[in-house]
């Protein structure tokens, strides 16, 4: 059951509107379907239009932070819960800890290496959490082909990019989501390492 989704996105708002309008549908849906959102709780950028627009259509918003980045005052200030880490790898596993289940919006670098641990860990085994990728405006086109490319390639297995849901409309996303069965893997190592 989903009940809380992590959203990674950009702490910037890209070059196009149509970024912003996404990150505000995808919060409006989440809302609607009574879906906590947790993301990494700034106020800035995709991060902080994703966040207004949860908590404007009735959400809860649980946000997650280093207190170092808390200290450069760029937390969002009205959230439902803030949680405040002391580094980037405590922020990344409460926010996993907290979800079930995980979207990218368009972002940056951040973005996507938060993605590709959670897709990772998902293929490792360490859970059977839903992983979406909103393609908003064609901005992964490029990715996907890629990662269909490495699947061709045979360094990816199938399996395992199934793991992956891509979709262009929050809606559409969020139904997949639900929906989701995960692919049977052999879980290779536990969260420890062993």
């Amino acid at each position: 059951m989903l009940k809380t989704v992590c959203v990674y996105c950009g702490s910037n708002f890209g070059s196009r509107p149509v970024y912003v309008q996404a990150a505000r549908a995808l919060a409006v849906a989440l809302a609607e379907r009574k879906i906590d959102l947790v993301y990494g709780g700034a106020g800035v950028g995709l991060m902080g239009a994703l966040a207004d627009a949860m908590l404007s259509a009735g959400g809860r918003v649980i946000g997650v932070m280093p207190q170092h980045m808390v200290d450069r005052e760029i937390a969002h200030k009205g959230l439902t819960e803030l949680h405040i880490v002391q580094s980037m790898h405590e922020r990344k596993a409460m926010m996993a800890d907290l979800a079930d289940g995980f979207v990218a919006l368009p972002g940056g670098l951040g973005t996507l290496e938060e993605l590709f641990e959670v897709w990772t860990w998902g293929m490792l085994g360490l859970h059977q959490k839903p992983c979406g990728l909103l393609n908003t405006h064609g901005y992964y086109a490029r990715l996907i082909e890629f990662l269909d490319a490495s699947v061709k390639e045979g360094f990816v297995r199938e399996q395992y990019r199934s793991i992956l849901t891509v979709a262009d409309d929050p809606r559409t996303l969020l139904d997949a989501l639900v929906s989701y069965a995960p692919p049977r893997v052999v879980r290779w190592l536990n969260r420890e390492g062993t």
